[in-house]
């Protein structure tokens, strides 16, 4: 069986980060007919126009896997009110030179999770502004603030409260559904539910600023 191949884009590097473990965790609550592979952007140059001619090898390697996905999936932390550098430098990287963007009409989703009772809303809606520049079609709702504590996650990795659990378990099958809607063979239909998915973002408490 094909799968929709997603490639995740985690905006940290630090080993224990809770951002990658979320995108760890998402990927095994994932339907059995998509794959997720995780970006590599921690080797990449810092960005310089005087490169686009001849690209380093990890430049080649971040723009061929995003050109070979269905959809990105994007999970980042917030850095002072914004995305980190790391990932503003991949995004940057794989849009140049110009006329040659990778980014350009792949289905996108925005998730993040930090400690902070404002989840990553900050860093989200930065991202979501350079997406649109990239002409990246980016999921608008339902939206998710994600914030963690110790005992967030189980010793497995897995999201260990249940309401939290199916939250963004209903994120995920959201987003899941924008990403085969640009599918080849064309849109599949909006889900009738999708309303009230969105509503159910706003009573998650555990896992949705206010």
């Amino acid at each position: 069986m094909s799968k929709h191949q997603i490639v995740v884009v985690v905006g940290s590097l630090r080993r224990d980060s809770w951002n990658k473990k979320l995108a760890n965790a998402i990927a095994t609550m994932g339907p059995a007919d998509c794959a997720f592979h995780h970006l590599r952007i921690d080797d990449l140059p810092l960005y310089n126009q005087d490169d686009d001619e001849k690209p380093a090898e990890s430049v080649k390697r971040l723009k061929g896997e995003i050109q070979a996905a269905h959809g990105l999936l994007f999970v980042t932390p917030e850095y002072n009110r914004s995305i980190p550098g790391v990932l503003k430098n991949a995004l940057d990287h794989a849009s140049r030179p110009y006329g040659q963007n990778a980014w350009a009409g792949k289905p996108a989703g925005v998730i993040g999770a930090s400690i902070g009772a404002q989840g990553t809303s900050m860093a989200q809606q930065h991202l979501r502004n350079v997406l649109a520049y990239l002409d990246v079609p980016t999921m608008g709702q339902p939206e998710a603030f994600i914030q963690v504590k110790e005992g967030w996650f189980d010793k497995d990795g897995k999201i260990a409260d249940s309401g939290s659990r199916a939250f963004v378990q209903k994120w995920l099958d959201q987003y899941v559904a924008w990403v085969k809607r640009f599918a080849p063979g064309g849109p599949l239909p909006v889900s009738s539910d999708s309303g009230a998915r969105a509503k159910s973002s706003e009573s998650a408490g555990a896992t949705r600023s206010k």
